[in-house]
């Protein structure tokens, strides 16, 4: 069908369509979700999608109106081709209810989960508190999930039916009352990613959870060298990333990245919820990591830093803060192939992934390259 940008009418209609999309967000969708609790617009927007995903036409007009697609946003990252380097982080798509209304939205990638090998009820409520004036989210929902028995015959089913958006799956730790030692852990991921292995065009290993009820056990590099000494045993031909941990100093950073290297890992998603409250006026009664804005400097100077010593390495999926295609250019900038955001899609609605792209592709333009991967890690020196 050729793309949207070498079209002058798709190409028009694309671009007054998201500007219809942006308006109605803004001033009649928007004001209704913020009325209610955070906890009860996120399953209201997960219950929307269930039913909307078996709407064809629905699903047609979709792509038809937003899907904006530009030769130049293709790319290749860790072996694989995509459509454009955005992608949904995991967080959002618990029980991999969204990957139709995404890819009709034009996804680059969506990753699923995280899921665990045992259903995990999560933490008490509220999950998720709002700050606007941090252009942030407190996320405190503790790995809920159905289960990697329940989720991932819907994660298979996405994997083979979708045609333009890659598949990921993030598997972490369960969070119950069943948790042991280390020994129970690194068993317990190898569950999951047994089940994983082949189902999916890429995994994601989180270790880095930090709503959970032990902790982050497996970001110290003894126990990090353990888990991944079981997972390199299990075969599996899809590239794997470990999101990694933000509330470290780099050299406790690097210190993770190299015990990856000697691992059969491909890349890295950076980084987690940001936990340091300082410099922001939080209610100390809430409980969760940050999102958002807040994320926006510790993260890209890992990137960055990250890009320096490892490029040859590691692929890099950049997250955090991602709100206009000038923030998302940065992450690339600095050595990200990816960018993973869903914070700014609660503020700015499901067409900023239009935004986006279409902002990209003019600034790769304007500064001279000819796709995505030339862009990547230019700042760094």
């Amino acid at each position: 069908m050729g793309y949207v940008s070498e079209n002058i009418i798709r190409d028009t209609v694309n671009r007054a369509s998201t500007g219809l999309f942006q308006l109605a967000y803004k001033e009649a969708v928007k004001p209704i979700v913020f009325d209610q609790s955070p906890d009860e617009a996120h399953d209201q927007m997960i219950q929307f999608a269930r039913v909307t995903r078996n709407i064809p036409p629905l699903m047609w007009a979709l792509r038809a109106m937003i899907d904006y697609t530009d030769p130049i946003l293709e790319t290749q990252a860790l072996g694989l081709t995509f459509a454009n380097p955005f992608g949904l982080s995991a967080g959002l798509d618990k029980n991999c209810d969204l990957p139709v209304l995404l890819e009709n939205a034009g996804f680059g990638f969506e990753t699923i989960g995280s899921i665990t090998s045992r259903p995990c009820a999560g933490n008490p409520r509220p999950w998720f508190h709002r700050l606007p004036e941090y252009a942030s989210m407190m996320v405190h929902v503790g790995l809920a999930n159905e289960g990697i028995g329940v989720v991932m015959p819907r994660v298979e089913k996405a994997y083979l039916n979708s045609s333009t958006m890659r598949i990921s799956a993030s598997i972490a730790r369960t969070n119950d009352a069943l948790v042991g030692d280390i020994d129970e852990g690194v068993e317990d991921y190898a569950k999951s990613f047994r089940r994983a292995a082949d189902h999916t065009h890429m995994l994601e290993i989180n270790i880095s959870c930090p709503n959970t009820t032990v902790g982050e056990q497996f970001t110290k590099p003894e126990n990090l060298d353990k888990l991944f000494t079981k997972l390199d045993t299990i075969e599996r031909t899809q590239p794997v990333l470990v999101k990694m941990p933000s509330d470290k100093s780099w050299e406790e950073f690097k210190e993770l990245l190299d015990v990856l290297a000697a691992h059969n890992v491909q890349g890295v998603s950076i980084a987690n919820l940001r936990k340091d409250r300082e410099g922001l006026d939080v209610p100390e009664d809430w409980v969760g990591g940050l999102s958002g804005l807040p994320t926006v400097d510790l993260n890209n100077s890992f990137i960055e830093k990250t890009y320096r010593e490892y490029h040859d390495r590691f692929e890099i999926a950049g997250i955090g803060g991602v709100f206009t295609p000038e923030q998302a250019y940065a992450k690339i900038r600095k050595g990200s192939s990816l960018v993973m955001f869903i914070t700014s899609l609660m503020y700015r609605g499901p067409q900023n992934i239009t935004v986006l792209k279409r902002g990209l592709a003019s600034l790769l333009r304007r500064d001279g390259f000819s796709s995505v991967a030339e862009a990547v890690g230019v700042d760094v020196e």
